[in-house]
């Protein structure tokens, strides 16, 4: 059994569980568990000092509910923490990475027929990562690794639907009467699909190629170049972009970066509230 006593007297604060008002309500999380602030602290949200701050001025949520009592105990393995409704991820065995995927890569850790695969991306890490989602070997961009499986089915599974946006070169020129047919809702052969929002970026004097822009929810296979292939304008050149709260920015083809802390917690607060619908 965990010695309370101990660890108060090495942070510097008495039990304050008997007038801790979580007590009359949540009786275990008050007497169990780990110190609220020593929770952020471990997690990387600031120091357990600041973190104290944090909790006194009400910035800090707990499975929803605003904690303001410093003796909060809590169960990382369970509790949801937000800081600023931000979640936090207080798992620390988790990691989070963004890779631009290239042109010629297959969106698998092992591919059968010998092609490039994503191994070459995730040798590298300690951890046993795998990609979330898919993209076909002729599209570049956004694809995110990790080796959290709850992240990862809400992320990729079609019933949460996360919003991605892509950019297309297509042949030709494209009217403002195509986007908007692109929006109102097209029939492809395994049933109808709209985009969220689709605009022109580039056009070209003549009938050379434009530059479309497409926002969807929907994780069917090929499904940007189905659409657009269905209004007369084929695709050329796809990359992904954003990935819910997640923008490709400046990443090199072929480079990875671990999620910011900023970037971690603004994917897990789309999760859980994908979740919570």
């Amino acid at each position: 059994m965990t010695d309370h006593t101990s660890e108060n007297s090495h942070d510097g604060y008495t039990d304050t569980s008997s007038t801790n008002p979580d007590f009359a309500t949540n009786p275990e999380a008050a007497v169990d568990g780990i110190r609220l602030q020593k929770v952020l602290s471990a997690a990387g949200v600031a120091s357990r000092r600041v973190s104290e701050e944090m909790i006194s001025s009400g910035r800090v949520r707990v499975n929803g509910k605003v904690v303001t009592e410093l003796g909060r105990r809590v169960h990382p393995e369970t509790d949801k923490i937000a800081v600023d409704n931000i979640a936090v991820q207080l798992d620390t065995s988790r990691r989070y990475v963004m890779l631009n995927k290239p042109v010629g890569v297959v969106s698998s850790m092992q591919d059968e027929s010998g092609r490039p695969d994503l191994r070459q991306f995730t040798d590298g890490y300690e951890e046993r990562l795998f990609n979330v989602g898919r993209l076909d070997a002729a599209t570049s961009g956004l694809l995110i690794l990790t080796n959290d499986g709850d992240l990862a089915h809400v992320l990729a599974h079609p019933s949460f639907g996360v919003a991605k946006t892509y950019i297309a070169k297509v042949e030709g020129r494209v009217s403002a009467q195509t986007i908007g047919k692109l929006q109102s809702g097209i029939e492809l052969d395994d049933g109808p699909i709209a985009a969220d929002k689709a605009r022109i970026l580039t056009s070209p004097p003549g009938d050379g190629f434009t530059l479309v822009e497409l926002t969807l929810h929907s994780g069917r296979n090929r499904i940007v170049r189905r659409m657009l292939d269905a209004v007369g304008h084929p695709v050329v050149d796809l990359v992904r972009r954003q990935f819910g709260p997640l923008q490709l920015g400046t990443l090199r083809a072929g480079a990875v970066r671990d999620l910011t802390k900023v970037e971690l917690g603004q994917l897990l607060t789309v999760s859980r509230a994908e979740v919570q619908k």
